[in-house]
């Protein structure tokens, strides 16, 4: 059963990696937020979630892959959830954090080897 884990939480970053850098939204969004090199942070986000989602994949690595993932959802959290919590309120920030949330145990589980 737990192997599933790696598969599908390995699936959920290659897949949001893949369409960072595939659909241009995504540039829009990542300028957006300020940061000084956007597209850089945006191929570098992007390149790191599909790699550590294979590492996870192929259960190699797994607690390097866990962390730096692990970073990339604090950081998601951090940058575009917390504002909404601000702004909106806890319900709009529970329904638009529930993914990366979820996404974030899941790596703790991984990292812990509790999986």
């Amino acid at each position: 059963m737990s192997k599933w884990i790696y598969y599908v939480v390995g699936y959920v970053f290659i897949t949001s990696g893949v369409m960072k850098l595939l659909i241009a939204d995504f540039k829009a969004t990542f300028v957006s937020l300020g940061f000084t090199f956007p597209i850089a942070t945006l191929w570098l986000v992007a390149l790191a979630e599909v790699a550590c989602g294979m590492l996870l994949i192929g259960k190699l690595y797994v607690k390097q892959a866990a962390v730096v993932l692990g970073a990339i959802m604090i950081s998601a959290i951090l940058i575009t959830k917390i504002p909404l919590f601000l702004t909106q309120g806890i319900l709009t920030f529970a329904f638009e954090a529930r993914l990366d949330i979820v996404m974030l145990v899941l790596l703790i589980l991984i990292w812990k080897n509790k999986v």
